[in-house]
């Protein structure tokens, strides 16, 4: 099956043939043909699947045709939890509808400037992208018309729900005209969100390609029991001298944690940097694009970039600090092996881990192999009669290929 296959628009099948796309992915074959028939939609699908344009696309063969409300409000409206998450899905209709000249979208999403969202909110556009908080700011100001949408979008509704945003996300809702049509995405369908899609969404076709304990059988998980922090460094200086590693996001629990291990790296000439909600917004895009171009080898982070960061050439992520639960740790390791690529995941752990290590075990089906080092052997270890040794190659001496960049 090809996306001729699925849409009828020559302008939309030729911006996708452009950015190289040619086979849809089964979250797209499944949801465009139940989203073009108007039909409400309940979706499970992990980040990393295509789940974008599987709601992007039939929304932009809506938009091609002419309004039937005058005004100069969104026809459709995309929700998501998180700033990352929001400039991510603009980019993506912005490149899906490049052939549209009337279909314009607007993004807005905390920590920006009130008067730039302001004045794009102020002219003629038609797809609005938006977290709940800063959305919920301009409804209450009266500087949008929902008097025009035709699409709902919750993306990442279950995340968006354990932000606590599901008042906002309901009031948001009730401002809405009834006879939209409603698309709800979430990594899982059950407790709240299947709630709140019997609330939103009528007589929903339900589509799933991925569940919760989806497999990443493209990543190749690894496990290091450590014995302290200063351990913990040892092992991610020798991880780091890896050649093959080409860009990394290394996982922090806390925010001051992942600035502290990102000047660290810093000033030993990795070209590093942090990202976590403590930053405004500025420097977050601004962390991500270097990032994204090549000129941040090394990203140190919170659960912030747990989501929505689509980067294919992160080779690696490291689990400085175990996730709280289970599920973060499926979402922390889909950084890497994205668009077809292998990747390595790997975590690591203290002793008293153990019982989380069974919960990560337990939600995704698969055992995490113990592994270490040679000369960096852990002097306790619950799992020594099971480990792997000699996984990576000796220490690499860093050369020139390290440089120091300007902050």
């Amino acid at each position: 099956m090809s996306f001729k296959d699925l849409l009828d628009h020559a302008e939309i099948l030729k911006a996708i043939e452009e950015l190289g796309y040619s086979n849809p992915t089964p979250i797209q074959k499944q949801a465009i043909p139940v989203i073009l028939s108007g039909a409400d939609l309940r979706g499970s699908a992990q980040t990393g699947t295509g789940k974008t344009a599987a709601f992007i696309l039939p929304a932009l063969c809506k938009l091609a045709k002419p309004s039937s409300q005058p005004g100069r409000g969104p026809r459709v409206l995309i929700l998501v939890p998180t700033r990352e998450l929001a400039i991510q899905v603009a980019e993506e209709a912005a490149k899906f509808s490049k052939y549209l000249s009337r279909t314009t979208t607007v993004c807005i999403y905390g920590g920006a400037p009130y008067p730039i969202q302001n004045r794009q909110l102020a002219r003629p556009y038609e797809i609005l992208v938006a977290t709940p908080g800063r959305l919920m700011d301009h409804m209450n100001r009266g500087k949008i018309n929902f008097n025009r949408i035709e699409m709902f979008i919750l993306d990442e509704a279950d995340r968006m729900l354990d932000m606590g945003f599901i008042g906002p996300v309901e009031e948001i809702a009730e401002a809405i005209p009834e006879t939209r049509q409603t698309l709800m995405f979430s990594a899982t369908l059950k407790g709240s969100v299947m709630k709140l899609s019997e609330k939103l969404l009528k007589n929903p076709q339900e589509v799933s390609v991925a569940s919760e304990r989806a497999k990443h059988d493209n990543i190749t998980e690894r496990l290091y029991y450590a014995d302290n922090i200063e351990h913990k460094h040892k092992l991610l200086e020798h991880i780091l001298g890896d050649k093959t590693l080409t860009q990394a996001i290394i996982f922090m629990r806390t925010k001051h944690h992942a600035d502290q291990l990102a000047e660290k790296l810093f000033q030993k000439g990795y070209k590093a940097g942090a990202l976590h909600g403590d930053m405004n917004q500025r420097q977050r895009t601004k962390t991500i694009t270097r990032l994204r171009e090549g000129n941040l080898r090394i990203l140190v982070a919170t659960d912030v970039a747990a989501r929505g960061i689509d980067i294919p050439t992160i080779s690696h992520v490291i689990n400085f600090d175990l996730p709280e639960n289970a599920e973060d740790y499926v979402h922390r390791i889909g950084r890497t092996g994205r668009a077809g690529a292998t990747g390595i995941a790997l975590s690591f752990a203290a002793p008293k881990d153990a019982g989380l290590i069974r919960e990560i075990e337990k939600f995704t089906h698969h055992k995490m192999s113990p592994h270490t080092i040679s000369g960096l052997e852990p002097r306790h270890n619950p799992s020594s009669p099971h480990l792997a040794k000699g996984d990576f190659r000796p220490k690499q001496k860093r050369g020139g290929g390290f440089r120091r960049f300007r902050r």
